[in-house]
């Protein structure tokens, strides 16, 4: 079939998912599954995901913002308001193991297809929600989206703490991450319905999500300060809100520099001339650099002033210490590592012709992740999938 470059090899080879989600949360879990070896079926309404219109394109409805999205997935089209649409969906589920939409409940429920509704006819069936909020909390079942979880999880806060201001993360850090925990979710459930023989909901709230994710490192000293206690401000990890925690200026450029262990310390010292550091009370240990890191660093980047960035990355690199350039998204693409390991890949898509793609970045020994399919055109496979229901197909 044209688009298509191979049969599933990955370790969910044989497992079918039927996904509801639109935009971006939900089909980067999916995607992630596709990658690894799943059936994804993408059921979009008549209209299409709204993403389909966003970005460069060589044919209506197929934008590069969806694209990057929905690679390993076939496509049908179903008005899922409509009885018939919602007892085409009920056929494919007969044969899925997963189910994944991001709906909020009521509308859920409306249509038929809340995990209470469909546990008895499909008890197989991992159901998976992408989900704004947790049920039982004062935001349930409101809309979300990335920048409005993105400010109610902390993160636009650290921003602040940071640089003065307010800022969101220039990505879809909250859809993408959220994403990969559904994917993680999804996997873990199917882990389980094999041992037990028992199928379960699988909840995803992107708020809990991501302010689980801010506070692995931020949460910091107030781990020791139970709820009403008045001790110190909790301001979270100190290192990350340094004014001197950037990338560092060298003669013609910046470069990343990350030492952590007191040997790694000791050299770098050794490297920008400042070796009488490896003694100062200040900078011996961990605790004591972490108290003392605006210092630390403001001496580190003084003593880079005096060399290229290619001439500090080959020192760096000989002394063993953490280093790297500073890529633009165009600089990416032309990065050695990702050039020899064949990350950026190239395919021929049956309508839109050459598109490159990110590899699958999780690596198996046996089973190995695969780009198996190009993104599909709208409804591509009503006829193949659902017989009778061409007309709502490919266009």
């Amino acid at each position: 079939m044209p688009g298509d470059y191979g049969m599933s090899t990955g370790p969910l080879a044989g497992i079918v998912v039927i996904d509801i989600s639109n935009f971006v949360f939900g089909p980067v879990a999916t995607q992630m599954l596709g990658d690894m070896g799943a059936e994804v079926i993408k059921v979009e309404p008549p209209e299409g995901d709204p993403t389909r219109g966003i970005g460069a394109s060589r044919n209506k409805g197929m934008g590069s913002f969806f694209l990057n999205l929905n690679r390993n997935k076939r496509s049908v089209v179903l008005d899922l308001k409509s009885k018939a649409g919602a007892q085409e969906l009920r056929r494919l589920l007969i044969s899925a193991d997963v189910f994944v939409h991001n709906m909020r409940s009521t509308a859920l429920a409306r249509l038929g297809l809340s995990y209470e509704q469909l546990q008895g006819a499909f008890p197989r069936l991992v159901h998976a929600a992408a989900q704004g909020f947790g049920a039982g909390g004062a935001y349930f079942d409101r809309p979300a989206y990335d920048d409005i979880i993105q400010g109610l999880s902390g993160i636009t806060g650290i921003n602040a703490a940071s640089s003065g201001q307010p800022a969101y993360a220039p990505m879809l850090l909250s859809d993408k991450l959220c994403g990969v925990y559904l994917a993680q979710g999804i996997t873990a459930a199917l882990l389980h319905r094999e041992r037990t023989g028992r199928a379960q909901k699988v909840e995803v709230p992107m708020l809990e999500t991501m302010a689980s994710f801010n506070l692995l490192e931020h949460l910091a000293d107030g781990v020791l300060q139970p709820t009403g206690d008045a001790g110190p401000p909790w301001e979270g990890y100190a290192r990350m809100f340094s004014p001197h925690h950037r990338p560092l200026a060298t003669r013609d450029g910046h470069i990343s520099i990350i030492a952590n262990t007191d040997g790694q310390w000791r050299r770098l010292f050794e490297l920008i001339g400042r070796a009488e550091l490896c003694a100062d009370p200040r900078f011996t240990s961990i605790g004591e650099r972490m108290r003392h890191i605006g210092v630390l660093y403001e001496a580190v980047e003084q003593g880079l002033a005096g060399k290229t960035t290619a001439e500090w990355l080959a020192a760096l690199q000989a002394a063993d210490v953490p280093a790297g350039p500073i890529h633009s998204l165009e600089g990416l693409r032309q990065d050695p590592h990702l050039r020899q390991r064949g990350f950026f890949r190239e395919f021929s898509h049956a309508t839109e012709g050459t598109l490159v793609m990110p590899d699958a970045p999780v690596m198996f020994s046996d089973s190995p992740a695969s780009i198996r399919r190009g993104p599909p055109r709208l409804g591509e496979h009503n006829a193949e999938l659902l017989p009778g229901t061409e007309a709502q197909g490919a266009r």
